[in-house]
Order: C-alpha cells, then sequence, then structure tokens
C-alpha cells in the first residue's frame, strides 16, 4: 500500500512540475529591439529581441533566425497572446500575426514601479 501511495505522490508531482512550466496568456507588448546581424551564409534574417510582462514575471524572447519577423506587425504597447513552454515562447497579436521566439531572459518583475 505505501508503494502505491508514494507512486501516485511521485506521478503528481512530476506532472505539476511539467505544467508549471507551461504558461499562456495576454499580455500587452512592452518593447522590440532588433539584436544581431544578419549575413548570406549563417543569419539571413535579423533577430528581434519583444519584451514582455506574465504572471508577475518579465520576460525577452528573441525571435528565431531561421525565420523572418516584420517587426511593424508587433507594435509596443498593444495586446498579445502568448504561450511559454520551458524555453520556448510563441507570441500572436491580436491581427494574427505570430512568432516563435526564444525565452533569453527572465527577471523577476518589481510590483511597486508600474
Amino acid at each position: 500500500m505505501t508503494k502505491t501511495n508514494l507512486l501516485m505522490v511521485l506521478t503528481l508531482t512530476i506532472t505539476m512540475t511539467a505544467m508549471a512550466s507551461k504558461i499562456a496568456g495576454t499580455t500587452t507588448l512592452k518593447d522590440v529591439q532588433p539584436t544581431g546581424s544578419t549575413d548570406k551564409k549563417t543569419h539571413k534574417h535579423l533577430q528581434f529581441d519583444l519584451f514582455f510582462d506574465a504572471q508577475n514575471m518579465q520576460y525577452t524572447c528573441r525571435s528565431v533566425d531561421n525565420k523572418s519577423m516584420n517587426a511593424t506587425d508587433f507594435v509596443v504597447g498593444s495586446e498579445l497572446r502568448y504561450e511559454i513552454n520551458g524555453d520556448k515562447g510563441k507570441l500572436k497579436t491580436a491581427t494574427g500575426k505570430q512568432v516563435e521566439c526564444k525565452i533569453v531572459r527572465v527577471q523577476a518583475s518589481d510590483m511597486t514601479h508600474p
């Protein structure tokens, strides 16, 4: 009986840990900045860092370098949907424009300053 209980607790712990790394919701885009450079061999597309807040954390998500992104589709101050799974992110605007990105920085939000 105790082995069964231990197995159930272990399974529940692993499931909750896996679920904690996946978050989704809506937020406001705080900033968009170009990063890196392009060249014809390895980095064909300019990358962008997108900054947003989610669940009391500040995230920096870098667009992938093998896909193009039109920076004008992501207007600072506009609302967007986010999905975060570990270090992978996906951002989608209200107009349906979407970008896949990699979470490169996470910081606890300072709730005392708006």
